[in-house]
């Protein structure tokens, strides 16, 4: 089994004396002008879904309005502009860390699930452990891997796979069963939630019609943060925020948690915010925020990570599994490794 470690990338900037206190300075000594900085902004990719939208509520509404250049995508293509250096730093799936060289993950924060997560949905047209072939949302590699692990050690089966554009429909039409992720699986789980019943693999099993496919047939619905739970107990996390080694200093750092710190004391603007952009109700998005999504990176979500890489390194979802490693971290574990329980 492969190992993990958090190190420590840097430490913390170093705090000038007050030389005023042991020097005796003339009360009119010249201080030279600080000149305004000239070095332009860091440049920031940022998922457009709901869910990322705590994380960086500070850098649009807060008090780090405009103090970096912020570009929204999808999760792929943010791991796109980080590898191609069109980006500083990137709120990226979990498992492009690993495919991406010279990155640190900012500490503490994340999109993670510890349950139930409702916006990463495999929807089956048959009960999975029948499907011959699914159809996977091009937007999101990690959730892809997610459901390719699930498939080998869960389900097992082992299907085709292919990437559409996440419309469940057509997906429906080319494949047994559909990968949708972000708002519009979150908008699949709110249609269905008054009417679906549990099947026997802990699904939801709904008539198709109440998620918008104009036929009679039933859907099986797994959730996959819910299914990988079940198989390893320990919660997923599905991005994280990563940087280039040299930019994340301690007050890149500082600046990033304290958008998620405001972002999280604003939970019912985002939602309303939301609610109206995807014409949903805002005390079920706002319930989505606080039940469904975590948004940090504390050692259970850290566990759930480590299997996860190693999962991913056993099956060759990814190169090989590289050292998990922190920016700025303090507090330092040893090794990750002792996290992945053996299975």
């Amino acid at each position: 089994m492969q190992t993990f470690y958090i190190k420590k990338v840097f430490v913390r900037a170093k705090i000038a004396r007050d030389m005023s206190a042991i020097m005796d300075f003339p009360r009119k000594a010249h201080v030279p002008r600080v000149e305004k900085s000239t070095l332009p902004k860091l440049r920031i990719s940022i998922v457009e879904y709901l869910n990322t939208a705590p994380l960086v509520w500070g850098f649009k509404h807060g008090p780090l309005r405009g103090k970096y250049d912020l570009s929204f995508t999808v999760p792929s293509l943010c791991a796109e502009a980080l590898r191609s250096r069109e980006a500083d730093v990137a709120i990226i799936p979990a498992i492009e860390y690993q495919r991406i060289d010279d990155l640190v993950i900012l500490p503490e924060m994340a999109i993670a699930s510890k349950t139930r997560v409702r916006s990463l949905l495999v929807a089956s047209k048959m009960p999975i452990e029948k499907v011959r072939n699914i159809a996977l949302d091009r937007s999101s590699r990690s959730t892809q891997a997610l459901t390719k692990i699930l498939c080998e050690r869960r389900w097992k089966i082992a299907p085709e796979f292919l990437e559409m554009a996440p419309d469940l429909s057509s997906m429906l039409i080319r494949a047994d069963a559909a990968m949708v992720i972000g708002d519009p699986a979150l908008r699949i789980s709110l249609a269905m939630e008054a009417d679906a019943r549990r099947g026997e693999a802990g699904e939801q099993v709904c008539d198709a019609a109440s998620v918008g496919i104009n036929d009679d047939s039933t859907l099986h619905i797994y959730d996959v943060v819910e299914q990988w739970r079940k198989m390893t107990t320990l919660p997923a996390v599905l991005a994280v925020w990563a940087a280039r080694r040299h930019v994340a200093t301690p007050e890149v750092v500082t600046d990033f948690q304290m958008s998620r710190d405001f972002g999280m004391k604003h939970l019912q603007d985002i939602s309303t915010n939301a609610a109206a952009e995807l014409n949903l109700p805002v005390n079920k998005l706002q319930r989505y925020l606080t039940e469904n999504i975590n948004f940090r990176l504390d050692d259970e979500n850290l566990r759930g990570l480590a299997l996860y890489f190693t999962i991913a390194g056993e099956m060759g979802l990814i190169p090989r599994v590289k050292p998990v490693e922190m920016a700025g971290r303090e507090q330092v574990r040893d090794a990750i490794a002792a996290y992945a329980k053996p299975r």
